[in-house]
């Protein structure tokens, strides 16, 4: 099953054994990167904050020096989103306002991706807040998809999935709350990692309205990496997790998963069931069990209805809503009591099934729509259809705190399709591994 593939450049594992073996400095493999970013970013417009004398600075600074154990990444290139802190850069959130906001020090994810010896070469797009679906902002304008320039990067981490796609960089780290890493890796046909709730900090990944103060995590938003393979996912994850994780190591052929396709909100385009069912099938004759139904499966509208009060809440910060009214304290509380109670449901679920296997989103990468994300529209299956309940597939993970890996499983024409691979709260590197196992089987 060939799947959309827009670079052969290697990954972020490949790139550091290339360096740590002498056939790369990393002036040189810095330079490579700097050299594709300005040769193919002009039309996707995905790197939009640049930082390449520093990075040029700090490989000539590296040649030569001993590589430790503890740098992994010794010398590779990289990006991570705009929303990360790093000192010296701006930090907008996509918002004109904020332009001279320049972070004063660096992100926890930063500071240890560069104690890896990762060389940051710049920040990519989003859109305001974070808050869409696509990547597009009046400080650094729209980035485009890779695979067609009229279609979406995907939001919020668009930018740097379109960097790791196209192949300008081969790791990347973003944020989810709403399928913000997983709706542009399944885009752009990459993997992606949302991450068990609390497993890595988000200390200075701030809003800038904040100012330069830390500021309370609140629920549901985590942040996680990007790439090419799963390999680089679980090694990005592994050198930022705030504390490590056991692996069961199970064989794929050893698992039962529980095949999530139907949704009783948000009703799933045919150009992504059809590639996801293809998948399905290709893992039933490898002796995976797949089963389609499960009486443990929880209220999924009523799930998806709560998810969506929960998250408001978490991006409005205890602000008023649309409709002007606050959320009182008490029924703040209760929700997290129903949140918690969804999760402790899913861990049931999980005592049955290794993994869930869902759609990431209702569709593929859209053409572009400046429309508001909350009166905007979208055809699903020659039916029009509000494009807000698709962030079903996104709840489906985020409101249990539950780890998902977005595996590419094939495509519709020139547009990739991925699948999400779902598992219990702190089965993160299992999440993955099964994830490259499936791409593996399907890919080759």
């Amino acid at each position: 099953m060939a799947y959309p593939q827009l670079t052969r450049e290697p990954g972020g594992i490949a790139l550091a054994a290339q360096i740590r073996g002498g056939a790369l400095s990393p002036l040189e493999a810095v330079d490579a990167a700097i050299a594709r970013i300005e040769a193919l970013d002009g039309p996707l417009n995905a790197v939009v904050v640049r930082d390449f004398d520093r990075a040029r600075a700090m490989a000539k600074a590296m040649d030569g020096l001993d590589i430790k154990d503890s740098q992994p990444l010794f010398g590779v290139p990289m990006t991570v989103k705009e929303s990360f802190n790093i000192a010296g850069l701006p930090t907008t959130f996509g918002h004109l306002q904020f332009k001279d906001h320049i972070a004063r020090q660096d992100s926890i994810v930063v500071q240890r991706l560069k104690a890896a010896g990762a060389i940051i070469i710049g920040k990519t797009n989003v859109p305001p807040d974070l808050a869409d679906l696509q990547s597009n902002n009046p400080v650094y304008g729209r980035t485009n998809n890779p695979h067609d320039h009229s279609r979406v990067a995907g939001g919020s981490s668009g930018g740097g999935a379109v960097a790791v796609a196209s192949g300008m960089v081969p790791l990347e780290y973003g944020s989810d709350i709403g399928s913000s890493i997983r709706n542009p890796a399944h885009f752009n046909g990459i993997y992606g990692h949302k991450t068990s709730f609390g497993l890595v900090s988000r200390r200075g990944h701030t809003h800038p309205l904040a100012g330069h103060n830390d500021v309370h995590d609140g629920p549901l938003s985590v942040v996680g990496p990007l790439a090419r393979t799963a390999e680089d996912i679980a090694l990005l994850l592994e050198l930022t997790a705030t504390f490590p994780l056991r692996r069961k190591g199970k064989a794929l052929k050893d698992c039962r998963m529980l095949a999530v396709t139907e949704h009783p909100v948000s009703e799933v385009d045919v150009a992504v069931s059809g590639p996801i069912e293809t998948a399905l099938a290709v893992l039933s004759s490898a002796g995976v069990i797949v089963d389609r139904s499960s009486d443990l499966l929880p209220d999924l509208a009523q799930q998806h209805a709560e998810y969506l009060r929960l998250l408001n809440v978490a991006m409005a910060r205890g602000r008023p809503s649309a409709d002007g009214k606050t959320m009182a304290l008490a029924d703040y509380y209760q929700l997290l009591d129903v949140q918690a109670r969804n999760e402790y449901a899913w861990a049931a679920l999980f005592e049955h099934y290794d993994f869930v296997l869902a759609p990431p989103l209702a569709m593929l990468a859209y053409p572009h729509d400046a429309t508001p994300i909350a009166e905007r529209r979208i055809t699903i299956n020659g039916r029009d259809s509000a494009f807000a309940d698709t962030l079903a597939w996104a709840g489906i993970a985020t409101f249990p705190n539950l780890p998902s890996t977005v595996v590419p499983v094939g495509g519709t024409g020139n547009l990739p399709c991925g699948m999400q691979v779902m598992g219990p709260r702190w089965g993160d590197y299992d999440c993955i591994a099964a994830a490259g196992a499936i791409g593996q089987l399907l890919h080759g």
